[in-house]
């Protein structure tokens, strides 16, 4: 198990459950793991986090909205979405 920080995310590609595509980071090297991958690590105990747009540090969570696991935030009452305001990954 790990903590990594996200820098990236890949936007949604127009599929009909809306999720983005996926998230990256820079360690040694930079990586990239889909949606579906990240909620597997997550829910297996990795950790993810980002920073948000006031500079604060914040978990990335497993959240289900009608059947549908998806990834966001812990909340901080701040918009817009913490993963949308990153750059696109590479």
């Amino acid at each position: 198990m790990g903590t990594f920080r996200v820098n990236c995310h890949k936007p949604d590609n127009d599929d009909p459950d809306r999720r983005i595509q996926g998230l990256g980071g820079k360690g040694s090297t930079q990586w990239y793991r889909t949606i579906d991958q990240l909620i597997s690590l997550i829910e297996g105990g990795d950790k993810f986090w980002t920073v948000d747009t006031q500079g604060n540090s914040v978990w990335i969570e497993v959240h289900v909205r009608k059947g549908r696991k998806y990834l966001k935030t812990e909340s901080d009452g701040i918009e817009p979405n913490n993963l949308l305001a990153l750059p696109v990954c590479p």
